[in-house]
């Protein structure tokens, strides 16, 4: 609590003091007066109401004490715990301790540091361009490559494979940031590489494995101290015109910035269908010939952000919101979180992006023991954490090879290890909803609804003009989450926006929740995977307005209250997430009826009013919206649908971003 929120009560006692006083002199004198009087009648009743009005402020005062008292020791007690909570922190890394190691690099064991930092403020400061983007697309195969690893450090020499028609080629290397609105800095220009067509990839058809392992080196990077440490975009430039990219996270692990932000580079991998196999589909576009595992020796497909993955949609906006703000932050990925999963206790913040789904167990436990002791996560998506996953080393090294195999059964590690069979986190054999980490259970897509705030006096509103019922249109989608009482999760969740829709047909609410830990940490969770991509900065032409000043506001709010330690003290979540799903402020959406009329028969049925496409093995939800013994029927149509989505509430609308139900990538 706020040490100001004690002045009212400490400014009552003085008053009470102050005609306590004056009563007090006032009885006195009257006594004084009543003994000269020889104690008359009128004395003596003047003399019981002063006692009788001195007795009762007496009491008052006592009482008045007492709240200012507790309210200054439930501060004084509020700022105590932080102050301790952050100096535990320090004291416990105040030396440098190896504490992970891989390839003979040791891993430090450091304190949080402080919430802004100059360095990423000059960075900012120098200019910047617009030359990253892709001017030339050209066509699929002119130009495409990966990279050695998908990060790296100072002093690391980076390969690169690339194939191309053109006769040779060029590498650009742009940090991506805020840049006075540009987004790029230029770092690095590769001299001349001569061209070539590397050969056809090669595939294990027992996994439906592509890996381009047989190509040769085009070039290599030796990533020196001019890499500043963040988010990179490797932009290949063929002589005849076409461009594409490799992305690249450079690493600092002697970072220990207030802020560590993680590009979900493993759930860029499962849609990647490069060579014609992804964790989704095969060649037939059917799930029945899926890859069941997937290979980071491959370039991302040409369909999938033009080589750069997930990263230009669901990543880069907050990106640029970050280093715009000036904050204290660094960047890994998802493969350097499971080589180094200690590393999220040297943060006071941890940032998982829009779409961070595929999850390995070494990375999950990384983010429940941060929380644990006392660090803070920002997930600031949807359907985080629903695909379990584990990671084999390739000839290039560990961790490129993702495998998950969905049906446990099928994975030669089922009834031997069942803590790595890679099902669904939710789903047996050994289940585990990611809802107890995220407070939150992914539902259904594709959707494209408002978001309905319900909770404004909440902290993380403030700035954002919000009442109760403000909705920001085409904020929820394509995917979504959802608050469930009868799904695992903490007990003191804090709704904060409680969003009817309907997904294929089916009445939901998404969710945008809190909860504070007894270590003093926090968990944020939107619900939703359109929230990245409405950030300031960087949004791609589907996004419509851009940026929405709501999710640009609230996301600072929490940036900058997690980055700097304690969340949990300083800001105790209040439950009400039971309260909000068992007696919401509004009822569902109703199901679209609609009259189908065949050859010889009418029938009602329900279906939404836009289609659009999804995964198909996506079309059975993890769990029903509704509680066990609702009446509300779930039956899912046939056709998968999304619907455009409309409440109508009591008070404004706060505009911004209109994605326009194309996801950043495809979902699921």
């Amino acid at each position: 609590m706020d040490r100001n929120n004690i002045r009212l009560p400490t400014a009552l006692l003085s008053a009470y003091e102050a005609i306590a006083s004056v009563f007090l002199s006032a009885t006195l004198d009257s006594d004084s007066i009543k003994l000269k009087r020889k104690h008359s009648r009128g004395s003596k009743f003047l003399t019981k109401i002063n006692l009788t009005v001195l007795v009762v402020l007496t009491a008052i005062i006592s009482v008045s004490s007492y709240i200012g008292t507790s309210l200054l020791q439930r501060s004084t007690s509020t700022a105590a715990k932080r102050t301790q909570h952050l100096a535990k922190i320090s004291v416990a890394k105040s030396s440098t301790t190896t504490t992970n190691s891989i390839n003979g690099n040791s891993f430090p064991s450091l304190a949080p540091g402080s919430l802004y930092s100059s360095a990423i403020q000059h960075e900012n400061s120098l200019p910047g361009t617009s030359q990253w983007k892709i001017s030339n697309a050209g066509a699929p195969g002119d130009i495409e490559g990966f990279a050695s690893s998908t990060y790296a450090q100072i002093g690391d020499n980076l390969r690169l494979f690339v194939s191309t028609i053109a006769p040779t080629f060029q590498v650009q290397a742009f940090r991506m940031g805020w840049y006075q609105g540009k987004l790029g800095r230029l770092i690095w220009t590769s001299s001349t590489i001569s061209g070539v067509v590397q050969p056809r990839c090669l595939i294990t058809y027992t996994t439906n494995t592509t890996s381009c392992t047989n190509w040769q080196v085009s070039t290599a990077i030796k990533i020196n101290s001019t890499f500043v440490p963040g988010d990179y975009l490797l932009k290949l430039v063929a002589s005849t015109g076409p461009q594409q990219y490799i992305p690249l996270q450079v690493v600092d692990p002697n970072s220990n910035a207030a802020i560590v932000v993680d590009n979900a580079v493993t759930t860029w991998q499962a849609y990647n269908a490069y060579g014609g196999y992804s964790l989704y589909h095969g060649p037939a576009n059917a799930n029945s010939d899926r890859a069941t595992k997937v290979s980071f020796d491959r370039p991302y497909s040409y369909y999938f952000g033009l080589g750069s993955g997930d990263f230009l949609g669901n990543e880069l906006p907050l990106v640029a919101l970050v280093e715009k703000l000036g904050l204290n932050v660094t960047y890994v990925n998802s493969i350097y979180l499971d080589l180094h999963p200690s590393l999220t206790l040297n943060h006071n913040a941890f940032v998982s992006l829009g779409h961070d789904e595929y999850y390995s167990p070494t990375m999950r436990n990384a983010l429940q023991n941060s929380i644990s002791q006392g660090h803070s996560i920002l997930f600031l998506g949807a359907n985080a954490i629903f695909r379990r996953i584990r990671l084999e080393p390739s000839p290039l090294g560990p961790d490129r090879i993702e495998v998950n195999y969905r049906i446990a059964s099928l994975d030669p590690l089922y009834g031997k290890n069942n803590a790595l069979v890679t099902t669904n986190w939710p789903s047996p054999p050994d289940p585990q909803d990611e809802s107890s980490l995220t407070g939150l259970q992914y539902q259904c897509n594709p959707v494209n609804a408002p978001m309905v705030v319900v909770n404004p006096n909440s902290w993380i509103f403030a700035g954002t003009l919000a009442r109760f019922g403000t909705t920001i249109p085409h904020l929820i989608g394509s995917e979504f989450d959802q608050y469930l009482p009868y799904a695992p999760h903490p007990s003191n969740v804090e709704i904060l926006s409680h969003s009817p829709l309907l997904c294929r047909n089916v009445p939901y609410f998404s969710d945008m929740v809190y909860y504070s830990t007894p270590s003093g940490g926090g968990v944020f969770s939107t619900g939703t995977n359109y929230w990245v991509v409405t950030l300031q900065g960087g949004c791609p032409p589907f996004a419509g307005e851009c940026p929405d000043p709501f999710t640009d506001q609230v996301t600072t709010n929490v940036l900058e209250a997690f980055g700097s330690g304690g969340v949990g003290y300083s800001h105790p979540s209040v439950p009400n997430a039971n309260q909000i799903f068992y007696h919401p402020p509004f009822g569902p959406l109703t199901p679209i009826a609609t009259t189908t009329t065949s050859s010889s028969t009418t029938t009602s049925s329900t279906t939404s009013s836009t289609t659009s496409t999804t995964m198909p093995e996506k079309a059975t939800t993890t769990s029903q919206v509704v509680p066990p013994n609702s009446s509300v029927t779930t039956t899912a149509a046939t056709t998968t649908t999304s619907t455009t989505n409309v409440v109508t509430t009591t008070s404004e609308t706060i505009t911004g971003a209109t994605p326009s139900g194309s996801s950043p990538s495809p979902v699921g």
